[in-house]
């Protein structure tokens, strides 16, 4: 499966319906939905899965899963998303095949040149920008990051971390293709104006 040429993709948080969300943020003009929902039941991120992907498919996106692989290969989702703690890249796609959507992250050019040789569709880079999303321990990478890594790697970048409407068109210029956000459009009072206004500015 192709990723789209530049995309918002939305990641669940653990507020709020993801189905819900992810109708709001697809109807706004996001072309790819992550469920990441850490404290969830396995039943829960399956039910939530299959319904998430079916608005995404409607709308014409891609659905990927957070971490879990056998989630993704259960309701036969588009994808996964993989940290560097989770199943190795080449596992997982041993296990979801050839047409997987399989992301990775990374922070350095080294990880990324692994993610690339190990079999990923395309790496998340981050954090790009300081974010209160998810606490982190190292500094962040600023979007020179995503020059020396989009330039080393040849794999679509998706940046992630502390990205909005004021800084989204800098980070596609640097070389992202897409860029991932949660509070951004998780924390707006109008999710789908919030992802159209992204969309809008990732495109000028």
């Amino acid at each position: 499966m192709n990723l789209p040429r530049r995309f918002i993709c939305v990641i669940t948080d653990e507020q709020c319906s993801p189905v819900e969300l992810a109708g709001m943020a697809l109807d706004g003009g996001a072309r790819m939905v992550q469920l990441r929902r850490k404290g969830a039941s396995g039943r829960e991120l399956f039910e939530w899965a299959v319904r998430v992907q079916e608005l995404c498919h409607r709308h014409e996106a891609i659905f990927i899963v957070n971490d879990r692989v056998d989630i993704a290969l259960a309701m036969n989702a588009d994808g996964v998303h993989l940290g560097q703690e989770d199943l190795p890249v080449a596992a997982a796609r041993e296990i979801l095949g050839p047409d997987a959507v399989i992301g990775v992250s990374v922070s350095c050019v080294e990880e990324a040149r692994k993610a690339h040789d190990d079999g990923a569709s395309y790496i998340g880079l981050g954090h790009i920008f300081p974010t209160s999303s998810k606490e982190k321990s190292s500094p962040p990478l600023g979007t020179t990051a995503i020059e020396t890594v989009s330039k080393a790697v040849d794999l679509p970048v998706v940046a992630i971390g502390g990205i909005g409407p004021v800084n989204a068109a800098g980070v596609i210029r640097a070389g992202a293709s897409g860029i991932a956000v949660i509070s951004a459009v998780t924390g707006a009072a109008n999710p789908v104006m919030a992802t159209r206004e992204l969309v809008r500015t990732i495109w000028q």
